[in-house]
């Protein structure tokens, strides 16, 4: 079994997960990081990263790290992190392509004694039930014999300068006892916050996935609220804060659940809940839900258009914010797209704004063209669907200079008061 001060880390994937971590191991010991994307390398070679979770100062004081997008370059490593993204395809199935892409390239070095990581966030059973074989057939070699594998399931939340990898406890698991012990010690050289050490792989699999379905189904609650209220004519906001006086009321707010993790990660569950013979009500009834609240938000916004006697067909309306949450690049499977898609259905004109986006990026995953500035007095409609800071310093003047004399604001975050915007969530 490989021993603590032996372990050289590779950690393949340098995404919002794999490059915290990476640049944390690596202020260490000895650490290489993969991804296939050169561009990603060349850049984090120059020493920035463009997803802004790490800082530069923080990237130059990993002295040990070293970047590649050559996969033959990770034989130098004897401990394998995986962080690859784990997305859902077009009908809402589990796309494990990454995963399995990344075990191939691992297979083709691995050795005798090394160690797997898995941190991608998959369903309970995927371990070892997918990885655990394409690293047999690519390496000949055998499982819990000739190598080890482990799980600990990444708690990265993008933008969050308060709640960073070392700083949020970290579950582990091992294929066998050693291995879990290894993994857990391993971890515990960088993570402050502690760690918690699970029974099985297949326990810290389940208990990464459940944590975002309970949030999601959360949320999903509360846009069914907000929805009924606004059909009575009652503030959700003023609700919600009334409700948040007794000490056990959870604080969750209504609005689209995007990114990579929340809106992806109950559909694991529930594919694999499917495959066993049960059909999940609960988890995909919520889903179903957050998933239709963009056709949503923009029939509560033609309707407002209508009674204000704007005419729908041809307006324009601006959307300010894509990414699918505040102060932070990531766009990763954000809802926004769904506001901007059904506005289309109406033939309405629809400019994007924001900032924090690379408009090379937002062509490349929607096809879209974000606007460097927005048009003053421009707009029949404006949707304030992200709080990004810059939006929130513009103020309601601000805000409001942007639309035409006649216009709808809608606040899909909270961001104004209710008498100062014509609809809120």
């Amino acid at each position: 079994m490989l021993k603590l001060k032996d372990v050289k880390i590779a950690v393949v994937g340098l995404g919002y997960v794999g490059l915290p971590l990476a640049v944390e191991f690596g202020k260490q010991r000895g650490v290489i990081g993969f991804d296939i994307n050169q561009q990603r390398i060349n850049a984090l070679q120059a020493g920035h990263d463009s997803t802004l979770e790490v800082s530069d100062v923080e990237l130059g004081q990993a002295t040990n790290l070293s970047f590649s997008a050559n996969p033959a370059e990770l034989e130098v490593a004897n401990l394998y992190i995986v962080t690859v993204p784990t997305p859902i395809d077009e009908h809402q199935r589990p796309d494990l392509t990454p995963l399995c892409k990344a075990s191939e390239a691992i297979g083709k070095v691995l050795n005798k004694g090394d160690v797997v990581i898995y941190e991608s966030t998959v369903y309970p059973g995927a371990t070892e039930e997918v990885c655990i074989p394409v690293l047999e057939r690519v390496s000949g070699l055998r499982f819990n014999q000739d190598f080890f594998a482990g799980y600990s399931p990444e708690r990265i939340n993008p933008g969050d300068k308060e709640h960073r990898v070392t700083t949020i406890k970290k579950v582990t698991s091992g294929s066998t006892p050693e291995a879990a012990d290894l993994i857990d010690s391993l971890y515990n050289e960088i993570i402050t916050a502690g760690t918690h050490k699970a029974s099985s792989i297949k326990v810290a699999e389940a208990a990464k996935v459940i944590e975002n379905t309970q949030r999601d189904l959360n949320i999903a609650l509360i846009n069914e609220l907000a929805v009924i209220f606004n059909k009575m004519g009652i503030d959700t906001e003023a609700v919600l804060q009334a409700a948040g006086t007794k000490w056990n009321f959870l604080p969750f707010r209504p609005g689209l659940v995007g990114g990579h993790c929340i809106g992806v990660d109950p559909y694991y569950l529930t594919h694999k809940a499917q495959s066993i013979g049960y059909h999940p009500e609960i988890i995909l009834a919520g889903r179903r839900l957050n998933d239709s609240m963009g056709a949503y938000v923009v029939s509560q916004l033609v309707k407002a258009m209508l009674k204000k006697r704007i005419h729908v067909e041809g307006a324009r309306v601006l959307i300010m914010g894509l990414t699918f949450k505040e102060n932070c690049p990531d766009l990763r499977n954000t809802k926004i797209i769904d506001v901007v898609r059904e506005l289309g259905e109406y033939n309405i004109e629809v400019d994007v704004y924001d900032p924090w986006v690379s408009a090379e990026e937002a062509k490349r995953e929607y096809g879209l063209n974000p606007v460097s500035e927005p048009k003053m007095a421009g707009y029949d409609g404006i949707v304030l669907a992200v709080a990004h800071e810059q939006f929130v310093k513009m103020g309601i003047e601000g805000i409001r200079a942007l639309g035409k004399p006649a216009h709808v604001l809608y606040d899909l975050k909270y961001v104004l008061t209710a008498e100062q915007a014509d609809l809120r969530l």
